[in-house]
Order: structure tokens, then sequence, then C-alpha cells
């Protein structure tokens, strides 16, 4: 009986690697997705209230509770819930274009805007992909940040308020596109600063910048506390 449980299970194994084999990217998406929306559930409580239904898609780019991890998407997770709001009608609205946040953005009610920019503020804010450490880069980054004064609007630890976004612990290539897109005018700050601060920096300087805005560790934030 034993001998036949070890046959059934090695057959067993090499039907599941037989598996793997053909359809192993699919299989194991198929589990990560299972798993994220089994830690959303257990996390629904204690994060203040339910996952806001219309747009649990927000989850495959942005993260389980907006808590991205990946440098290319931006976290939404503990943004100044002001800002969120300002966006998501900014893609609506076509102020900022995009391939695939306009749509969604249009689709939304201003109630679910609400919801969203609410619920996604009061997450616990985390830090994307781990920035590249390189120390020229980063000591440059830091220099000339210190020189552009950014702090001024997204605060001493840049964890943002109000309708300015929290750059701290954000990816580092999402930091870079974005740097890129208000340089070149895709993206159009309606004050006008970011275009004009971007307008100053070189390619390095954009990479300098976002290599030492991804590296920064977050600390307490007060970044879901935006005006009502």
């Amino acid at each position: 009986m034993k001998r036949a449980w070890i046959v059934s299970g090695v057959v067993g194994l090499a039907a599941v690697l037989g598996v793997g084999v053909l359809y192993g990217r699919e299989y194991l998406d198929g589990l990560h997705f299972e798993k994220a929306m089994s830690e959303i559930d257990r996390l629904q409580v204690a994060n203040g209230g339910s996952w806001p239904q219309p747009q649990e898609t927000c989850y495959f780019c942005h993260g389980a509770q907006g808590q991205s991890v990946n440098a290319w998407y931006p976290s939404l997770a503990g943004q100044p819930q002001d800002y969120l709001i300002a966006q998501l009608r900014a893609f609506a609205d076509g102020q900022r274009p995009n391939a695939y946040m306009g749509p969604i953005s249009r689709d939304l009610t201003d109630e679910q805007i609400a919801s969203l920019g609410a619920f996604f503020a009061r997450q616990t804010p985390v830090q994307s992909a781990p920035a590249r450490k390189q120390a020229g880069l980063e000591k440059r980054g830091m220099a000339l940040v210190a020189e552009k004064s950014c702090q001024a609007c997204h605060g001493a630890a840049f964890m943002g308020k109000n309708q300015v976004p929290r750059l701290a612990g954000q990816g580092e290539t999402y930091l870079a596109r974005q740097l890129a897109a208000f340089k070149t005018g895709e993206r159009h700050d309606p004050s006008g600063a970011m275009n004009g601060l971007a307008a100053t920096l070189s390619d390095e300087d954009v990479k300098a910048v976002a290599n030492y805005l991804a590296s920064l560790t977050l600390v307490g934030s007060t970044a879901g506390t935006g005006t009502k």
C-alpha cells in the first residue's frame, strides 16, 4: 500500500510538472491572482472598509490595496485624497492623457471617484520596487532635489499633501517617466511649476532625481488627510 502511495505521488508530481511546462505562466498568474484576492479579503476590515467594487481591476497594475511593488506603476496607497481625486478627474476629461486611465476614469461617477480617492488615501503606503543602488546617481539626485527646492511643495519627507503627491518610495521607472512627460509637455501641471522645473533637467538629471526619490524610506504619513 505504501508503495502504491509513492507511485501515485510520483505520477501526480509528473502531471503537475507537465502542466507547468504547458501552462506554467498562466497557471502561476492564476495562483498569484487568487492569493492577492484572498489578501484583499483578509485586509478589508483592517483597512477601514471594503474594496471599491467598481475598480477591483486596479489591483492588476497598482497592486493589492494600491500598494504597488512594480516600479512601472505608481503606488496609490497613502497618496493624498485630494491628489487622487484630482488625477482621476484629469484622466477623465483628457487633461492628463492616458490610453488606459482615460476610459476607466470616464466610466466613473463623481461618487465613485470620491470613494476611490478616500479608499486609497487611507491605505498604508509601502515602498515600490527598491531603487537600484547607485551611489553617484543617488547623490546627484539628492543635490538636484535640494537645489530645486522640491520639499517646498512635496514636504520635507516627500510624503505629499492635499493636491501634491507623495514621491518618496515611488517606483524609479514611474518617477522618471513622469519627469520626462513634464519636460516634454506630454503631461501638464495646471500651475506650470512642474513643467518649468522639469524643463531645466537633463536626461541624466531625470534619472538621478528618480533614483534618489525612489530610494527614500517612508516616514510616518499624514498623506491621507487632504482637505475634505
